[in-house]
C-alpha cells in the first residue's frame, strides 16, 4: 500500500498577503467619511477625536497615518490603521455605527519572535493561551456621552454551529466552521494555503441584524484577524494583521474580502 503526502508547510503572513492579492476582492475604500470630525467617548469617559481626510486619519492632535475605511451596510463603516509609534506597532479597527451613534473597537497588538519561538506543548503545560496574539475589544458612543447601554453591539451566538464558505478572489477559497463561543476552524479549500487548517480562539459580535463583527487570533502564524461578515448581502471585509517573514521584516496588515455563501447549520441532539 502507498501512501500520497502533500505539503503541508505552513506559509508566513507575508507569503499569504501576496497569495491574497491577485485579483482580490477587496471592497474600495469609502469616502463618505472624508472631511469629518468624530468623537469616540469610552466607558470610562474618555474622548478621542479622529479627524477623516480621504485615506488619512489624525487622532486626536497626532500625525496623520494611513487608514483603511470600508463598509458593508450602509451607515456602517471599519477604520483600520496602525500606530507605529507604539511599541509594539498596534492595530486599531474600529467598528464605526452611525445607525446607532455607537462604535466597538478592536486593540491587537503581536507577540516578538522571541515570545514566538516557544512551543505550544511547553505553553500548554505552563497554563499560558496557545497565543499571544492579544486583543482589547471594547464599546462606547459617537458624538455623544456614553451612557449604559448605548452600544447595541453585544457578544452573540448566531454564528455557532454555522458552515460558511468565502471566496477571497478566484485563487483563494476558504471555509469556516464557527464550532462553540470560543474556537473556530478554517480550512483552505483553493489557494496558497490549500489543505492547510486550523482551529483557533475567536469573538463574535453582532453589530445589527445578520451582520457580525469576528475576530480571531492563531497560535502557529501569529496572526490577528479582524472582518465584518454581511449574512443578507453575502459579503465580508476587514483584514489581516500579522509577522513578517523574519524579526526585522515590516508587519503585514492587508485587507480581505470575499463573497460568502453558508453552506449548513449544525444542530446537535438535546441529549448531547
Amino acid at each position: 500500500m502507498t501512501t500520497n503526502s502533500s505539503s503541508t508547510d505552513w506559509i508566513s503572513v507575508t507569503g499569504l498577503e501576496k497569495g491574497f492579492e491577485t485579483g482580490s476582492y477587496a471592497l474600495d475604500n469609502s469616502a463618505d467619511l472624508s472631511g469629518k470630525k468624530i468623537e469616540l467617548h469610552d466607558a470610562n469617559g474618555g474622548v478621542r477625536s479622529l479627524n477623516v481626510d480621504q485615506d488619512q486619519l489624525r487622532v486626536d492632535d497626532g500625525d496623520p497615518v494611513q487608514v483603511r475605511i470600508t463598509s458593508l451596510r450602509q451607515g456602517v463603516y471599519l477604520l483600520d490603521w496602525l500606530d507605529e509609534r507604539q511599541k509594539p506597532t498596534t492595530s486599531y479597527t474600529v467598528v464605526l455605527d452611525t445607525l446607532s451613534d455607537s462604535y466597538t473597537q478592536v486593540v491587537g497588538t503581536l507577540p516578538t519572535f522571541d515570545v514566538i519561538k516557544t512551543g505550544l506543548y511547553e505553553r500548554a503545560l505552563g497554563g499560558r493561551a496557545l497565543t499571544d496574539v492579544n486583543v482589547e475589544i471594547s464599546h462606547g458612543a459617537v458624538n455623544q456621552a456614553y451612557s449604559e447601554g448605548v452600544c447595541p453591539h453585544a457578544i452573540t451566538d448566531e454564528l455557532i454551529g454555522v458552515r460558511n464558505l468565502y471566496r477571497y478572489s478566484p485563487t483563494e477559497v476558504y471555509e469556516h466552521v464557527y464550532l462553540n463561543e470560543n474556537f473556530y476552524t478554517w480550512h483552505c479549500l483553493k489557494g496558497v494555503e490549500k489543505n492547510l487548517c486550523d482551529t483557533d480562539r475567536c469573538h463574535y459580535y453582532k453589530i445589527t441584524e445578520d451582520l457580525y463583527l469576528f475576530i480571531w487570533r492563531e497560535k502557529i502564524v501569529p496572526t490577528l484577524g479582524i472582518v465584518m461578515i454581511d449574512e443578507q448581502n453575502h459579503r465580508s471585509d476587514g483584514k489581516i494583521f500579522g509577522v513578517g517573514d523574519t524579526e526585522d521584516a515590516p508587519l503585514a496588515n492587508f485587507p480581505m474580502a470575499s463573497y460568502c455563501q453558508r453552506l449548513n447549520d449544525t444542530e446537535y441532539p438535546d441529549e448531547h
